[in-house]
């Protein structure tokens, strides 16, 4: 069994760089997402992320 951790700014860069590597593989066991947020100075900061386990 092996993981691949994603860690995007945008949601859509995310998305792109999932499905891309989807189409390499051929069993994926599970998929987590996680979305965290906060805030530097007046600005709002995303991180999209991702981990897929699979063999």
């Amino acid at each position: 069994m092996k993981v691949k951790i994603f860690d995007c700014e945008d949601e859509s860069d995310l998305e792109e760089e999932i499905n891309s590597f989807l189409e390499t593989i051929n069993d994926v066991v599970d998929i987590k997402y996680q979305v965290s947020a906060c805030v530097f100075s007046e600005e709002q900061i995303y991180c999209f992320s991702a981990m897929i386990v699979y063999y």
